[in-house]
């Protein structure tokens, strides 16, 4: 285990204030880097441990913020905030761009080795970044299944992961056909992970306040689901090149 440093980054995105999590592993010299996109709750600790577990690995991560230092714990404020940013691109396009700015004025990324992972929302703004052309080594998404505009697919210039709960009532089969089918007609490199009996946010410990039905952990398959995504990265974007 690496010695990791941490601060918390604050800058400007969809008229907020935002406050990420940086997470550095040891040294000086120059890392490949990673967005971690939360859930449509926002940011908390789940996403800055999983910050430092990359930095561990060798990685610049930053977990950066959807609500304005915000935790959504309530389910209706989350989807009356949430719901309008999924429908409109341009508006998930401006957080991550943002974010995406934060991490690439770290002196330690390697500009020419970033990914995008993200959860739920984040999820969803990884993709828009890919369907927006940015320059990603991979990009990987859980629950956030989500397609984009007519065409904008095929801007995507990496290999994408994606994961879900078969029993996810939110991503729903129908949703996954489209969105694979999305992917495969404009020629993205894809694969598409079901987890056998899990449910929507399964990869999200369990939380002491009330959440969305068809919501639930499931602790075997959130250690797998985070396997696949450092196989992601190991894969596209090595520690060592």
């Amino acid at each position: 285990m690496t010695t990791v440093t941490t601060r918390t980054v604050t800058y400007q995105a969809d008229a907020l204030t935002m406050v990420g999590h940086l997470a550095l592993p040891a040294g000086s010299d120059r890392r490949p880097a990673v967005l971690i996109g939360p859930e449509g709750v926002g940011l908390s600790d789940v996403e800055r441990r999983r910050a430092e577990a990359l930095a561990e690995l060798g990685y610049v991560a930053l977990a950066f913020d959807l609500h304005g230092g915000r935790y959504l714990s309530d389910p209706e404020e989350m989807l009356a905030r949430c719901m309008p940013l999924l429908a409109d691109p341009d508006r998930m396009r401006g957080i991550g761009h943002a974010a995406l700015d934060v991490l690439r004025a770290e002196p330690r990324a390697d500009l020419d080795r970033v990914a995008a992972i993200g959860y739920g929302t984040g999820g969803a703004i990884a993709l828009e970044l890919g369907r927006d052309g940015v320059n990603l080594r991979a990009i990987g998404t859980v629950n956030g299944l989500t397609t984009g505009r007519p065409g904008e697919a095929a801007r995507i210039r990496c290999p994408v992961w994606a994961g879900v709960g078969s029993e996810d009532p939110i991503v729903p089969p129908a949703q996954r056909e489209a969105f694979t089918a999305e992917l495969q007609a404009a020629g993205v490199d894809w694969r598409l992970t079901v987890y056998g009996g899990a449910l929507h946010a399964f990869h999200h410990p369990s939380v002491d306040h009330t959440v969305r039905p068809g919501v639930g952990y499931h602790p075997r398959h959130a250690q797998r689901a985070w396997r696949d995504i450092v196989g992601l990265l190991a894969e596209c974007l090595p520690v060592a090149e």
